[in-house]
């Protein structure tokens, strides 16, 4: 089943609303992803990418087991690597971008991973969601990421009608206290995983209850099938199944 996003954005009071029971709901949201240090948060959030959470952890123990450090990681054989990683998919890239990043932190910044956007965003294979996730999970910084559950769930809400996550991150940040943002980014990501589900949410679990999407799930859940046995699109859907563009 397909589920269009709403085609206008919710008032800003109703946006204000919508957050602030996400906020009641998981008010102890953090990172699902384990570390002990911003290099291995680093490591771990390059990793994630179109991967879970949750196989990324099964990873990391034994890689960092070998290479504890940026200095370690950065003398690393690659095939060493790729074979430690492999199950997170795209191993290659990622391998080869996680020893480039400890390449540039040990050239850079003596080994420590750097606060900052911009030297954080110079690393390989680290653009503006995972600059941001580090920035505000393991700084503490005023920072939002994007990521597909954000996307999601930010545009179910009505929070944005942005193509892109830079959209969607301007958007959101505008609703939200920035001492708020980095709490923001959990409060939608667990909300996604739990109950605000792709392809599908469970609107009847939903302590939202003014979300403009759930009479869109409604009447898509009481449309006609197609003989491939997907709900038939009424023309009026065209964000649906729209997915975030690279910003």
């Amino acid at each position: 089943m397909t589920i269009p996003f709403p085609r206008k954005k919710v008032s800003r009071a109703v946006a204000a609303e919508e957050l602030a029971i996400l906020e009641r709901t998981y008010p102890h949201a953090v990172t699902a992803l384990d570390y002990d240090s911003p290099f291995e948060l680093l490591v771990a959030v390059i990793l994630s990418a179109q991967c879970t959470d949750a196989r990324v952890n099964l990873t990391t123990p034994y890689l960092f087991a070998r290479y504890p450090d940026a200095a370690s990681l950065a003398r690393a054989d690659q095939a060493d690597i790729e074979t430690i990683i492999k199950s997170c998919g795209f191993f290659r890239t990622k391998a080869k971008n996680i020893i480039n990043a400890a390449r540039g932190l040990v050239a850079e910044h003596g080994g420590a991973v750097p606060p900052d956007r911009e030297s954080l965003e110079a690393l390989s294979g680290v653009g503006r969601k995972t600059a941001n996730v580090v920035m505000s999970v393991a700084f503490g910084e005023a920072a939002f990421a994007v990521d597909t559950h954000v996307f999601r769930v930010a545009h179910r809400l009505g929070l944005t009608l942005a193509a892109t996550p830079r959209g969607v991150e301007d958007d959101v940040t505008k609703l939200v206290p920035r001492e708020q943002w980095r709490h923001a980014h959990h409060w939608l990501i667990l909300h996604g995983r739990e109950v605000c589900k792709a392809p599908t949410p469970a609107c009847e679990r939903c302590p939202v209850t003014m979300c403009p999407s759930r009479p869109i799930v409604a009447r898509a859940r009481r449309a006609p099938k197609s003989a491939s046995g997907r709900v038939r699109p009424d023309g009026r859907g065209a964000a649906a199944g729209r997915r975030p563009r690279s910003s």
